[in-house]
């Protein structure tokens, strides 16, 4: 007998969710949907809480998107342990974009677009069903490791050469903050921010002396900073490079960031431990 293997769906669109459940259905009868949400912030809490074996990603969702749900989980999945399920198979659904889909092919990706049609997720429900056997094989120090690195291996692809997928157009550097406070406004020379940190519907800017609210998302800030001179080190931080002091690596592979000048700490998530090693 097939074992029994799960899935989560988020799509906002309730008919094409709908319709996505069917064809599943109807393809894989022995796949139980274990949840269908409308929304990446859901997409992601749903799937840490369920850890399904599969998740069908809408890459583009209010608020967060498939590809930034897919992070968030790659960073906050548990440390593999025993007992802890692998991470999550993705199938990003697209509507068609031709560097998207070239993006999740260079990544390895699976996709489908938009409407789904039944031979395109036959296909993708064969490669699916070969991967979950495959992975049930047993490993050698019983870790489900081997699946969350493939997967951050992917995502650091896909985040690295994602033109294709990118959400707001590329402009040219910022060179000055203008945060409000009451009634002024403060001009805050960029080369005097240690990091940028997302905060709700802000984005908290922190200096040597002092900080700043400004009502932007960390999303659209990112296409306006110097990427070589601020680098990514968590879905919510962006850190100066030449502010960094040091990096300490634990026992776990965790790393955490020192500043100058500085006493808060700054943690690095796993999709971008690879930034710092020693030369």
């Amino acid at each position: 007998m097939n074992p029994k293997h799960t899935a989560l769906i988020a799509e906002d669109e309730p008919l094409l969710a709908a319709n996505l459940q069917a064809e599943l259905a109807r393809l894989w009868p022995e796949l139980s949907i274990v949840a269908s949400v409308g929304h990446g912030e859901a997409a992601f809490q749903q799937g840490l809480s369920l850890q399904p074996d599969v998740m069908f990603l809408d890459i583009r969702m209010p608020g967060m998107t498939g590809l930034e749900a897919a992070q968030a989980l790659a960073e906050d999945w548990p440390d593999e342990a025993a007992g802890t399920a692998p991470f999550p198979l993705i199938v990003f659904v697209t509507a068609y974009d031709q560097y998207a889909l070239q993006a999740f092919e260079r990544a390895a990706f699976d996709y489908v677009l938009k409407p789904v049609q039944t031979e395109r997720l036959a296909q993708t429900c064969g490669r699916l069903q070969t991967a979950l056997k495959a992975r049930s094989q047993p490993i050698a120090d019983g870790s489900g490791a081997p699946a969350l690195g493939a997967a951050i291996d992917q995502l650091r692809s896909l985040l690295g050469g994602q033109s294709g997928l990118a959400l707001q157009p590329k402009a040219a550097p910022l060179r000055v903050i203008q945060a409000s406070v009451g009634a002024a406004i403060h001009m805050v020379p960029v080369d005097e921010v240690l990091y940028f940190e997302a905060a709700d519907k802000y984005v908290r800017v922190v200096t040597a002396e002092r900080e700043h609210l400004i009502r932007l998302s960390l999303r659209e800030l990112l296409p306006q900073l110097d990427t070589d001179r601020f680098w990514q080190i968590h879905r919510g931080t962006v850190v100066r490079s030449d502010a960094i002091a040091s990096a300490l690596r634990d026992e776990a592979g965790k790393v955490t960031l020192t500043l100058r000048g500085h006493k808060d700490k700054l943690p690095v998530s796993r999709l971008y431990a690879h930034l710092f090693k020693a030369l």
